[in-house]
C-alpha cells in the first residue's frame, strides 16, 4: 500500500498505516475516500461492528438485522426477492444493494440520500419499513446487554455505548468488506489471463460501458438515468427525490459490476432477474447509446463473469460470528 512509503516519517503516519493495515487492497486501486483519521480501525471495534451488524437486535422487535437484507453468500445484498424485507414481513421500496469497497464512497442508498458511511445505518434502524426502531431504544437495549457492555468497554475503554461509537462500530466491519480477488484482479496482476471469449466481451465492454463503470471499481460514483421507466406500483423516482431538480429524475447511483452473479435481481427495483434482460434492455430502443447484437451480449457477459470473487464470498472473518452471538 502506498501508506507503506511514509512509514517512520513521524507517529501519527506510523499509527496510520497499523490501522490501515486492516484494509489490504491493490495498488490499482484508487485513493479511499473515508477520513480513518476519525474513526481508527481497531480488531476489538471491528469485531463488535461485526456483532452488531449481524444481531437483530438492532430492529424494535429484535427480529431483523442488517444480514437479513445483506446476505455475506449475495456479496451483502439479497437475491430471494426483489425489494427488501422489514419487520412483520413489511416491504421496502427497493431492491438491496451489496456492500463491498465502500471506503471508496463518499455516498450513499441508491439515490445518495446519505452523505457519509457512519450516518447509513441510521436509515434502516428507523426506517419503518426495514427495522423500525427508535434510536433511544436502541441503546436502551444494547445498555441492558452485559454482552455489549463488556464488547463497547473492550473496544472504547470504558463501557460507554452511545450513538456515535454505534454507527461507527458498524462502519468499522463494513469497511472491512473489500473485493479485490477476482479473475479480473488476477489479470490486472499478471497471474491470470482471459480466455478467447472474455477477451472479447472485455473490448466490448471498455467500448460501450466503461463511461458509467469506470475501473477498478466498476463505478463511476455518479448518479445516472438509464432509461428506465418508473415503476408505477413504487413511483420511485431516486435520485430527484433528494434534490428535486428536474435533471434528476430516475437516476440512480450507478452500481459496481463486481459479484454480479450473487447480487440478482439487477436496478433498484430488482426488476431484471439476469444479465441478459440488462444488457437487452441497454441494447434496446429506449437506450440510445449502445447496439449489441446478442453473440456480443453474451460476450460482456462472459467478461463481467470475470469480476466475481469466490474469496469475498466464502472469507470466513466476514461471516456470522457464533462463537460470539451465539454465546
Amino acid at each position: 500500500m502506498k501508506v507503506l512509503l511514509k512509514l517512520g516519517l513521524f507517529y501519527g503516519i506510523i499509527y496510520l498505516f497499523i490501522e490501515e493495515s486492516y484494509l489490504n487492497y491493490p495498488e490499482y486501486f484508487p485513493k479511499t475516500k473515508y477520513d480513518f483519521s476519525k474513526n481508527n480501525l481497531s480488531k476489538t471495534k471491528i469485531e463488535l461492528g461485526r456483532m452488531l451488524f449481524y444481531d437483530p437486535i438492532l430492529s424494535i422487535d429484535s427480529t431483523i438485522s442488517c444480514e437479513s437484507c445483506h446476505s455475506p453468500y449475495n456479496a451483502f445484498s439479497h437475491t430471494d426477492h426483489r425489494l427488501s424485507h422489514g419487520i412483520n414481513d413489511k416491504i421496502g421500496k427497493r431492491n438491496a444493494p451489496p456492500l463491498f469497497n465502500l471506503a471508496w464512497k463518499s455516498s450513499f442508498m441508491r439515490d445518495g440520500a446519505v452523505n457519509h458511511l457512519d450516518m447509513q445505518s441510521l436509515v434502516p434502524i428507523t426506517d419503518s419499513l426495514e427495522m423500525g426502531n427508535s434510536l433511544g431504544n436502541l441503546l436502551y437495549k444494547l445498555k441492558k446487554n452485559q454482552k455489549y457492555i463488556n464488547m463497547f468497554y473492550e473496544a472504547f475503554g470504558d463501557s460507554t455505548i452511545n450513538l456515535d461509537r454505534v454507527l461507527k462500530s458498524i462502519s468499522q466491519f463494513e469497511l472491512t468488506l473489500i473485493s479485490k480477488n477476482s479473475k479480473y484482479d488476477r489479470f490486472r496482476l499478471g497471474e491470470d489471463h482471459f480466455s478467447d471469449q472474455e477477451t472479447r466481451g472485455y473490448e466490448l465492454f471498455k467500448k460501450n460501458c466503461s463511461n458509467c463503470h469506470e475501473e477498478p471499481m466498476f463505478t463511476n460514483y455518479k448518479f445516472e438515468n438509464n432509461s428506465l421507466e418508473i415503476n408505477q406500483v413504487l413511483l420511485d423516482s431516486g435520485r430527484f427525490s433528494i434534490t428535486k431538480n428536474s435533471n434528476d429524475f430516475m437516476s440512480f447511483e450507478v452500481p459496481s459490476l463486481r459479484n454480479l452473479s450473487y447480487t440478482y435481481p439487477y436496478m433498484h427495483d430488482g426488476r431484471f432477474s439476469n444479465l441478459f434482460e440488462v444488457l437487452k434492455h441497454y441494447s434496446g430502443p429506449k437506450f440510445n447509446y449502445v447496439s449489441l447484437t446478442e453473440k456480443e451480449i453474451i460476450d460482456i457477459i462472459s467478461f463481467l463473469l470475470t469480476l466475481n470473487d469466490k474469496e469475498f464470498i466464502l472469507n470466513p472473518e466476514n461471516k456470522f460470528p457464533v462463537n460470539k452471538l451465539l454465546k
